[in-house]
């Protein structure tokens, strides 16, 4: 990330916490505070318009770059949060820058002549003389190596998600602040992976669920479709029952009207009188007639 802020300072290190903190966001500036108090800053060179240095953050290291350039304060970082205007690394630099700048009286006694601590070291950015302030100078050498020894197998069980191994015993050496830094860094990945598988497990059940319900939406639309099917069926037979329904009441009507025709013919056809009864009676006649016929006389 990179921003840009007016700044009337004329150099780095005169901006104190209370300006710090008025051009940040709260919840940045209280981290940055942390990693000052961890002592999880190192500034590689610097002079009154530039710092560089890294950070031992959360999840890895990050390198800044923050400079101070035509009344603007320039900040570089290797990370990739949104804070604005400033990151919590870029902060918790200046806070370092600040607090190294401020006199060395209290902090950092005279070494006296003939001592065999050695003096601060110099370094140059660009041509331009700089002094570079190294905590790391007080460090001594047998602590580095068995620093160096222990790191070794410590990546090594990092990389491997196994457990770290016995650091040694260095109580009051930066030393030991570096190898409790790596420790926090391995607890937080052990305790991310395992988030992570946690995670992982949640949503492969939750993707198993998700399937066996998308399965019953399927035999239920399935059914649905089944049943609407069924429906439209039923629809038609009944339409078709109305149908013919419609035709048997017409028929019946019918009937009703040909029943009626039927009974009046029948009674005209049952009066004394009638051609219908006349003729019966020619036709009782004539049969009469004929069996007299065909009697055997006497």
């Amino acid at each position: 990330m990179r921003n840009k802020i007016p700044c009337s300072a004329e150099r780095l290190g005169l901006l104190d916490p209370q300006m710090i903190q008025a051009i940040s966001e709260g919840s940045a500036f209280q981290i940055a505070q942390k990693y000052l108090t961890e002592n999880r800053v190192r500034i590689g060179e610097a002079d009154d318009a530039r710092i560089t240095s890294t950070l031992i953050g959360n999840s890895g290291l990050y390198e800044q770059t923050i400079r101070l350039k035509d009344g603007h304060l320039l900040s570089q970082c290797s990370c990739a949060l949104p804070e604005e205007p400033m990151c919590r690394h870029c902060i918790a630099v200046l806070l370092e820058s600040y607090r190294r700048d401020q006199p060395q009286q209290s902090r950092n006694p005279r070494v006296p002549k003939g001592s065999k601590t050695p003096p601060l070291a110099s370094a140059s950015l660009n041509g331009n003389a700089s002094v570079t302030q190294w905590r790391a100078a007080d460090v001594k050498l047998s602590d580095a190596m068995q620093f160096m020894e222990w790191i070794q197998p410590a990546t090594k069980a990092i990389q491997a998600h196994q457990q770290l191994p016995d650091a040694p015993t260095l109580k009051g050496s930066e030393v030991s602040i570096w190898i409790e830094t790596i420790r926090g860094l391995a607890e937080s990945r052990r305790e991310s992976d395992q988030g992570s598988t946690r995670l992982t497990a949640e949503i492969r059940d939750r993707e198993t669920h998700v399937r066996r319900l998308s399965e019953e939406l399927r035999t239920s639309m399935d059914e649905m479709k089944a049943t609407q099917t069924t429906a439209q069926a039923l629809q038609l037979d009944i339409a078709t029952c109305q149908a013919t329904m419609a035709k048997v009441a017409e028929l019946a009507t019918e009937m009703i009207a040909h029943e009626e025709q039927m009974r009046v013919a029948a009674g005209e056809l049952l009066q004394e009188g009638s051609p219908f009864q006349q003729f019966a009676d020619s036709v009782k006649e004539i049969a009469q007639a004929l069996k007299e016929a065909v009697r055997p006389s006497p």
